[in-house]
């Protein structure tokens, strides 16, 4: 029989015990809770480098994809009559030049691939999930939209940076008409799924000029073990349509052919900005301008330009690749040359329209005259803007074909209210195309397609008054010497943030 003393004594040591056990016990949830972390973070890489190596892997695809193309017109061409085949002579030289127009895309993509650091290991393996197996990969967020799709490189000159911030990569849809791809390209941007969410890390990356040695357009790189044959995938011809459709989209952005699209879009927002900010050069800190969907990043440079600290926002790493190349390792203007208008016979007034060449860049990035600060963030336009560290900092937001990408645009509207300075301006010029509207075979896709009036409701709900409107004819990516083209009758405007309002 134990003493009541006996008891008193003892009673600590069971205490102790107890509280040993509970802390020990927290402690292995919190080991299970960090494995866990530590797992999704995994596959969550994994799946971004699966998702990248496919981005990777169309661009390297291309010349192939091409050639087949060629082919089969080849094997249309011979299936003609001797009689008919007579009235068309020239086609065997057309086809030899169409291959050596191939050529020369090929050499651009493969000079602007090497240039690219991949931010992730590239090596990576999912278990249980071959490569082949394109339905394990996540889905690249926005369908194929002739509009806008930039990586972590430096954004050229010693003021620029790229950042990264929760870039959601994913493996675009098929099913698209190829109508549907020259409208819907240069965003990218396809059905999200949420079960396949992937993330790179937060990363800034300094730009430091003079880094690469260009040789007339040749550009000297160590050899990329990412560009192993063994990483590379084959991958739908939906996915090399999209590198076709970036090759497009530079020519709106960075050549001398694009100037009309560039002076129809981009002018009325440039001269607005300039008309809203006339004292901007005499202030201490220059106004900042955000560019959502920034695309190929010509627009966010030429705000840069007008004295702004600017930086685009652009999600897709089709673009990304791409505009990185461009804006910090071209050396002169017409450093290149591309030729975009090679993969489709339809309405060609002559062949040497369809086969004629484009110079690019028409400037030089690095001597436009940027304002220091210009940014380059990749990364989804809702995730990375809605962190409280951007509540309020903008003193403008641009946004140029943008925001009918969009699953919810009242997110989007909500958004650039929430990061907008009181009084801050929202200058907007666009359709509205909305990207999913015509997802199918998705369940769980979400598609928000308001009318123009709803969405000056729902901005005004947001806190905004609109002070101009009006409506611009303007073209996307268009052949300027095709016998078809789309054009859009845009929405125009500029509204101000007029007082803090809750936004939850």
């Amino acid at each position: 029989m134990v003493s009541p003393s006996e008891m008193t004594e003892t009673a600590p040591a069971i205490m102790t015990t107890e509280s040993e056990r509970i802390e020990s016990s927290r402690e292995l949830v919190d080991n299970e809770e960090e494995e866990k972390i530590r797992r999704q973070k995994k596959l969550e890489e994994a799946l971004e480098a699966k998702s990248l190596r496919r981005i990777i892997s169309a661009y390297l695809n291309y010349p192939e994809a091409s050639e087949e193309d060629l082919k089969r017109w080849e094997r249309s061409y011979r299936k003609l009559s001797p009689a008919h085949k007579a009235l068309v002579p020239h086609y065997p030289m057309k086809f030899q030049r169409l291959r050596r127009c191939i050529s020369a895309n090929s050499y651009f993509i493969f000079n602007m691939l090497q240039a690219f650091e991949p931010p992730i290991d590239l090596s990576q393996e999912l278990d249980g999930c071959e490569d082949s197996n394109l339905d394990c990969a996540p889905h690249e967020r926005y369908t194929l939209d002739e509009r806008h799709d930039s990586s972590c490189q430096p954004a050229l000159t010693n003021s620029c940076t790229y950042k990264e911030e929760s870039k959601h990569i994913r493996d675009p849809i098929t099913g698209v008409s190829i109508e549907e791809l020259q409208r819907k390209e240069a965003h990218d941007h396809s059905p999200k799924d949420d079960s396949a969410d992937t993330r790179i890390n937060d990363k800034t990356c300094d730009c430091h000029e003079g880094q690469l040695n260009h040789d007339h357009g040749s550009v000297s790189f160590s050899s990329h073990d990412w560009l192993d044959s063994s990483l590379q995938t084959h991958v739908p011809l939906v996915d090399v349509d999209k590198v076709r459709c970036i090759i497009r989209n530079i020519v709106r952005d960075w050549a001398a052919e694009g100037q009309r699209e560039r002076d129809q879009c981009y002018k009325p927002i440039l001269e607005e900005l300039d008309s809203l900010f006339p004292d901007r050069l005499k202030e201490s800190t220059p106004p900042a301008c955000l560019v959502p969907g920034a695309g190929l990043g010509r627009l966010a440079l030429e705000i840069s330009c007008l004295g702004f600290i600017s930086q685009g926002n652009e999600f897709s790493y089709y673009m990304m690749i791409c505009s990185s190349f461009i804006l910090n390792y071209t050396q002169v203007p017409g450093e290149w040359t591309i030729y975009p208008w090679i993969h489709s016979n339809c309405n060609s007034l002559s062949d040497n329209d369809q086969l004629r060449p484009i110079a690019i860049p028409d400037i030089h990035p690095a001597s436009a005259g940027i304002t220091e600060g210009f940014s380059m963030c990749g990364g989804d336009f809702v995730e990375v803007y809605n962190e409280s560290s951007h509540a309020g900092m903008w003193d403008a937001v641009v946004t140029c074909f943008f925001i009918d990408t969009a699953h919810n645009v009242i997110e989007y509207i909500q958004t650039i209210s929430k990061i907008l300075k009181d009084g801050g301006v929202w200058i907007n010029l666009g359709p509205l195309l909305y990207h999913f509207a015509d997802t199918y075979g998705h369940e769980n896709e979400m598609s928000i397609e308001l009318s123009l009036e709803d969405v000056k409701r729902v901005a005004s709900h947001f806190g905004f008054v609109i002070e101009k409107e009006r409506t611009i004819e303007t073209t996307y990516t268009t052949n300027p010497r095709a016998m078809m083209q789309n054009r859009y009758y845009t929405a125009f405007w500029t509204m101000r943030k007029k007082c803090a309002i809750t936004t939850t």
